[in-house]
């Protein structure tokens, strides 16, 4: 028959969640052949399908050569069903329905990496979420049609690894030099999570016996020259299934445990039945060649897609405007497991830092969108910090409102009343207030409208009452596509300090969710209100949104003094850090005086580099470039910000200069004991070389090229090179080379290469030039392009100068080879329109004109949404 199903399909169709329907027919069981040549791959289908409603038989397939259809044991003709670019529809079909069919794909010449694709001249893999498995074989590719899947994958004998999801039940000659597999996953699952890999890969091996007695099997496939580097991410899947057990009473539910590990992947990894396929930076980790915050990462990816195992695959979503129900509940539990891992108080200063960084900004953009969305265009554009991080904060508010023991009783109940379902944020709500009897329906406001609320407040200290009352105010920016914004209800978490002594007061307040409480939690869920503290004996220092309790943005008019006040005497590690940035925003944004934050700074960092050098690290952040352009709506001038932050870090390293030597030459990371301690102890000691550095000290260069040739920990070694590099010092060229000669065969260390000259602050268009014509850049993998296009991007100054045609470049590059990648990259442009005159117009111009230039839905969507302002 051999029928192409690929012509062009419309990039402004667009789904909405008020249209949803049940699939007419579900699919009883699936038996895939998935053989495997060079120039090919033959995919056969069966499908065991069952009515559910009526309708037709619908089959959702992309990209497929249809060679044969069989209903119920006969061949159709072409007559008998409809074929186009995106579907087999069979019309009339019987109840019970047999469906087999037998298509052709290509996975060697796939650039868009998902589907089956080729990953190397060694390895093919997939990636199906969100809508991959059509383009594999014609399907009702959907998350709510779930099924027993049967996989046999056959191959060639130079590719010695077969793997499916499941469990191998047999395994054999295929004839020809060629071999199989069969593998069967017992559980239902959608499509999404089907996997499936063909390869010559290394394996290293472990176990783990679950708290129900069951022995699994652990295994983590890469090159064979990275399996060293794979036994951090080995204990992390331990530590991960340990934790689940202990926290969420969830024990792992296979006799397996697979990952593999390749550098061609789009998404940091996914979570497929028992069968996770990493990108290589998520799962590679070791000190000599990653740094300390890549280890870190490793450990929260490798949890982040075990906890999937519960919520993302035995229970799942009903459709895709629900993606948030299990990316936003898996970011907070792997957020919650990394807590443990390091300094509590920085994990949550870095997930806040990445909230503020990408989704605050936006939420405040074209690209603004609900949690859960109502509508798209493409959903692989759905992706976003608003649906993961956004959505992990939701969880949050509610697990802080309900305390620890109610948030258990509510998922107890929520795993408990859907396990093997596909379900709604609304399932997971109402399970939650069901558990633990309060009723959180509010909450669901929070998914459904866009916007970062804004929390104003005020406090007012009545000395003859001896009462402090707050008063509180939220607004939320119009949207033009949501008019009825409605208030939200706001966990504010909070502390009142004594201000003579530092000391933290007992809270006396009916309106607090528990009274008479040091740390207390007051629901704020109207417009305005006001709430009274009593036998308050002297005016306080009030510290709110404790913990960061709420994704808002906060406006209290402390004084400088109270925010140094803060810093030092604040017992919640994150609001400490939270008050050294408010007092670092006054400096740049509203031009105050730094002294007070440099003496602030003197009086507390002793003690908390003796209690947390991690978090006293975190202290000296300065706000970036980007970040405080994001506090701009209008007329942004990237040059001004620049210049002002560079005068600020100027004054700082003057300040700190006697100090930074001196603690500079004390500090050894080898002298710790414990990883995050070490990890702390690094940190620190690369900022100060940096202060060194900027202050002119002579010995500043000397330093770092000592640390740069004699540690062999990545992170000591990459904070020598950026302080080289970055000042373009002497040695600079010499440490450059000498680290590509060492690290030329390590492509994570090599994107970290690519990352430093890209982020050079006086990085030029030429810099670009050369980094992107290097014959170790390539297009073809992803990391790579985010190393330079990362990079660069750190710099607004370069970005929204010549590096806005290295976007759009890119943008147009990728719009046909691989439209997820370009459409991503494209974003880093969506706040064009805050520039000033005439940058804003010429930005626009540019954009304007690459509208005829793209035709994927991922970019044209995302090209046409950042224009709609």
């Amino acid at each position: 028959m051999n029928i192409a199903a690929n012509p062009v399909v419309e990039a402004d169709q667009t789904v909405y969640l008020k249209d949803y329907q049940k699939p007419s027919f579900l699919v009883n069981s699936v038996d895939l052949n998935i053989q495997v040549f060079a120039e090919h791959t033959r995919v056969t289908a069966k499908l065991d399908m069952q009515r559910q409603t009526a309708g037709d038989l619908v089959l959702l397939g992309r990209d497929l050569t249809l060679e044969s259809v069989r209903l119920n044991g006969t061949e159709l003709s072409s007559e008998a069903y409809q074929l186009d670019a995106e579907q087999l529809v069979i019309s009339n079909a019987p109840d019970q329905a047999l469906i087999e069919t037998v298509v052709l794909i290509h996975p060697e010449s796939n650039t868009q990496l998902e589907g089956l694709y080729q990953a190397a001249a060694d390895l093919f893999v997939t990636q199906n979420e969100p809508e991959g498995f059509r383009k594999i074989t014609f399907y009702p590719d959907r998350p709510d049609v779930l099924s027993v899947f049967t996989t046999r994958v056959e191959a060639d004998k130079k590719f010695p690894v077969l793997l499916a999801n499941g469990n191998l039940i047999e395994k054999g000659e295929a004839g020809e030099g060629r071999h199989y597999a069969i593998w069967q996953d017992p559980t239902k699952k959608p499509a999404y999570l089907f996997a499936c890999v063909v390869g010559d890969l290394a394996v290293l091996k472990d176990s783990y016996v679950t708290s129900e007695g069951r022995n699994v099997a652990l295994e983590i496939y890469a090159e064979q020259k990275d399996i060293p580097k794979c036994h951090i991410a080995m204990q992390a899947l331990k530590h991960s299934m340990r934790w689940d057990e202990e926290h969420y009473g969830l024990p792992y539910d296979l006799d397996n445990y697979m990952i593999v590990a390749t550098s061609a992947f789009n998404m940091g990894a996914m979570e497929n039945k028992g069968l996770n396929i990493f990108n290589t930076s998520c799962v590679l980790a070791d000190e000599e060649f990653t740094t300390d915050a890549a280890i870190m990462r490793v450990q929260s990816v490798i949890a982040h897609e075990y906890f999937h195992n519960w919520t993302g695959n035995r229970i799942t979503c009903r459709d895709w405007f629900q993606l948030c129900l299990k990316e936003g509940l898996t970011v907070f539990r792997d957020q919650s497991f990394s807590e443990d891992l390091q300094s509590a108080a920085v994990q949550r200063i870095d997930d806040v830092a990445v909230l503020k960084a990408h989704q605050f900004p936006e939420d405040s953009g074209p690209l603004s969108h609900p949690p859960r969305p109502d509508h798209f265009v493409e959903i692989n554009n759905f992706y976003t910090a608003t649906v993961y991080e956004k959505g992990a904060e939701i969880n949050r508010m509610m697990a802080t409102l309900l305390g620890k023991e109610k948030f258990r009783a509510g998922t107890d109940e929520y795993f408990k009343r859907h396990d093997g379902q596909a379900v709604t944020v609304e399932d997971w709500v109402a399970a939650l207030t069901a558990g633990s009897g309060v009723d959180l329906s509010a909450f669901l406001t929070w998914y459904n409208q866009p916007g970062t609320p804004k929390l104003e407040a005020k406090g007012e200290y009545n000395a003859d009452a001896q009462t402090y009352t707050l008063s509180l105010k939220q607004t939320l920016k119009a949207h033009p596509k949501y008019p009825n914004l409605k208030a939200v209800p706001i966990p504010v978490a909070l502390a009142l300090f004594d201000a003579a002594t530092g000391e933290q007061l007992s809270l006396n307040s009916e309106d607090l969710f528990e009274n008479g409480v040091k740390d207390g939690v007051y629901l704020f869920d109207t417009d305005a209100a006001h709430i009274t503290f009593t036998g308050v004996a002297a005016q306080p220092v009030v510290s709110l949104l404790r913990n960061f309790s709420a994704p808002v943005n906060l406006e209290f008019d402390y004084s400088d003094a109270e925010l140094a006040f803060l810093l030092q005497y604040e017992t919640n590690g994150f609001n400490q850090w939270q008050a050294s940035q408010t007092l670092l925003e006054n400096i740049l944004l509203k031009d105050q005086p730094a002294e007070i934050y440099i003496q602030a700074m003197l009086d507390t960092l002793p003690k908390v580099v003796a209690q947390d050098p991690l978090l006293a690290s975190r202290l000296f952040d300065v706000p970036s470039e980007g970040y405080l352009g994001s506090r701009i709506d209008t007329d942004y001038n990237p040059s001004l910000i620049q210049e002002k932050r560079n005068a600020l870090l100027d004054t700082l390293a003057r300040a700190f200069a006697a100090q930074a030597k001196e603690m500079y030459l004390a500090l050894d990371p080898s002298a710790q004991s414990e990883f995050s301690q070490a990890m702390g102890t690094r940190a620190l000691k690369n900022i100060l070389l940096t202060m060194i550095a900027r202050q002119g000290d002579e010995d500043a260069f000397t330093l770092a090229e000592q640390q740069f040739k004699h540690s062999r920990n990545m992170s000591e070694r990459l904070g020598a090179l950026k302080v080289l590099v970055w000042n373009d010092a002497p040695q600079a060229e010499k440490a450059l080379i000498d680290f590509y000669l060492r690290f030329k065969d390590e492509a994570l260390s090599m994107d970290q290469w690519f990352m430093i000259q890209a982020a050079h602050p006086k990085a030029s268009a030429e810099t670009i030039q050369y980094l992107t014509e290097h014959p170790d850049y390539d297009l073809g993998v992803p990391n790579r392009i985010r190393a330079v296009s990362g990079g660069l991007n750190s710099n607004p100054v370069n970005t929204w100068s010549f590096g806005v045609q290295h976007f759009i470049d890119l943008a147009k590059y990728l719009d046909e080879k691989n439209p997820i990648v370009g459409s991503r990259l494209l974003q880093v442009l969506s706040r064009w329109y805050t520039l000033a005159e005439p940058q804003r117009s010429e930005v626009q111009a540019q954009l304007e004109a690459l509208k005829p230039q793209v035709k994927s839905k991922n970019v044209v969507e995302t090209l046409n949404t950042m224009l709609s302002v």
